[in-house]
């Protein structure tokens, strides 16, 4: 005889972290995209194994800059966003801005 867990079944990272992807992704334009070198940068289970913590992280340019020698350039700045992933729906409940 198998005997059943009553722990619920939880999705496994990739799917996790493909969720909080696409989910930042759908949101690119409205963050002020596009986004450049979206990476993953970190992701936790929380401990009661409710949720998947997901960083993301990527590049976002800055409006133009005007250099006092009249040369314009851009600069690009380093985000990250803490995506909380349900660990039994694979659904992304909130986002955080993620400070360093």
């Amino acid at each position: 005889m198998v005997e059943q867990s009553n722990q619920p079944q939880i999705i496994d990272v990739k799917k996790a972290v493909f969720a909080a992807r696409n989910y930042l992704q759908s949101l690119e334009t409205d963050l002020g995209g596009p986004f450049q070198d979206l990476l993953l940068e970190e992701t936790e289970l929380t401990d009661d194994r409710n949720f998947w913590l997901i960083t993301l992280g990527f590049n976002h340019q800055i409006q133009s800059l005007a250099h006092p020698l009249g040369i314009s350039y851009s600069k690009e700045e380093r985000k990250y966003k803490i995506l909380k992933v349900n660990a039994e729906t694979g659904e992304v409940e909130s986002m955080k801005i993620r400070e360093l």
